[in-house]
């Protein structure tokens, strides 16, 4: 009888050490062998490939080249980056669409950029869950209310001088970003390689959820970080 007791209370600590390795493995080996990998941030390509013209790489480009209006083109896509935290352990999320539309205004001159006009279709971006997705789009973001997002450049970006082709060009771009029908002001973090008829971009702009008037969702067991990134990657042509 004490010998069953004895195995009996071996056998509960037993579980009870087991059930709180699980609790604190659990996240880690969701994060590191069962969620999705997030997406790398925005960057350029490097792809020659991309800037396929007459233009010689690394030749000067002829600013009047660049003056005129740009538009987005197939290949970009746009979306967010976040952390959740499930159990102590940051697990990064990433959701992306490649529904994004948009003009790019360039002046006479060729090295001020006037306008920036985008819009993304917030609706259609997934990342590995469906459930979350859902959250996103009908609690978070109202899409059914505010189907998209869209950026507005609100001071203008000048170079001091034409890029080489192919050269990237980093810049800080000022401007408002609307999500879920609240506008804020922004600054986005922007790099650009052109070859004077086609165009890469890549970037990214910090924000607050709450800014948005969107609540960040906690389950107790899981939760979302107050902040993330709105991020994109886009091909135009002239």
């Amino acid at each position: 009888m004490k010998k069953s007791r004895k195995v009996l209370i071996g056998v509960a600590i037993g579980v009870l050490v087991l059930g709180g390795a699980a609790a604190v493995a659990g996240p880690i080996i969701y994060r590191d062998f069962i969620a999705a990998p997030a997406a790398e941030a925005p960057t350029l390509s490097g792809d020659a490939n991309m800037l396929d013209s007459s233009t010689a790489s690394g030749s000067p480009l002829d600013p009047t080249q660049l003056a005129g209006e740009w538009s987005v083109a197939t290949g970009s896509e746009a979306g967010y980056r976040v952390n959740e935290v499930l159990n102590g352990t940051d697990v990064t999320v990433t959701g992306r669409t490649n529904k994004v539309e948009g003009t790019f205004k360039i002046d006479d001159s060729g090295l001020t950029l006037q306008a920036t006009d985008l819009t993304v279709d917030v609706a259609s971006i997934a990342t590995d869950s469906g459930s979350r997705d859902a959250y996103f789009r009908d609690q978070a973001l109202r899409t059914s209310e505010n189907p998209t997002a869209t950026f507005k450049l609100t001071a203008p970006v000048t170079l001091k001088s034409a890029p080489n082709s192919g050269d990237v060009v980093k810049a800080d771009a000022t401007g408002d970003l609307t999500i879920a029908g609240v506008t804020k002001p922004v600054t986005a973090s922007v790099e650009v390689r052109s070859d004077g008829t086609t165009a890469e971009i890549a970037g990214s702009i910090p924000i607050t959820f709450q800014d948005f008037g969107v609540t960040a969702p906690s389950l107790g067991f899981v939760s979302v970080e107050p902040t993330g990134f709105v991020e994109f990657q886009l091909n135009a042509t002239h």
